[in-house]
């Protein structure tokens, strides 16, 4: 059985962030379902998409004042950084560091999607963002300056960054 399995709970209101982290998880579980001969290609499947949904999630952000130095983008940067050396050490033949990499993200991901993802899909929310024309409808609600910190009311560029939250055995 998967780590992770996709459910209401996970959905954020926002049909493009909720296909593309259904997605995520079905691509993780085929990862976790992979026998030695195909965990790799699986893995980097998952890498793939991972680095487009970041990136996607990072470019919206940047377009509705969400700075990139803002710990949702920073927490991207490391989960990428930690699944690309892990598709290192399995390409050595450590394929149990795979196996672990994919029962943590299962884990870690509700948690990310839950929390940063659905603050960013109610900022978004907010100003009318479009995902897919990258038009902002209400302008004159996004935030006067660039959100740092973790993206909260209070994340501006004179509140202390607070470094992402990782999975502790990554």
């Amino acid at each position: 059985m998967p780590s992770l399995q996709w459910s209401d709970a996970l959905a954020l209101d926002l049909p493009l962030m909720d296909d593309t982290h259904r997605e995520f998880v079905e691509l993780l579980a085929r990862v976790e379902a992979s026998d030695d001969t195909t965990l790799l290609d699986a893995w980097q499947t998952l890498i793939a998409h991972t680095d487009d949904h970041f990136g996607r999630e990072d470019e919206w952000m940047k377009n509705t004042r969400f700075a990139s130095s803002n710990c949702h983008s920073m927490q991207h940067e490391v989960v990428l950084k930690v699944m690309r050396e892990g598709l290192e050490r399995g390409q050595t033949g450590d394929l149990a560091t795979v196996r672990q990499m994919a029962s943590e993200l299962g884990i870690w991901f509700p948690q990310h999607a839950q929390s940063m993802d659905a603050a960013l899909a109610l900022h978004l929310r907010r100003v009318g963002y479009d995902p897919l024309t990258g038009i902002v409808s209400a302008p004159q609600a996004l935030p006067a300056d660039m959100i740092h910190g973790c993206g909260d009311s209070c994340s501006t560029d004179d509140a202390p960054r607070k470094e992402p939250a990782l999975v502790s055995t990554w």
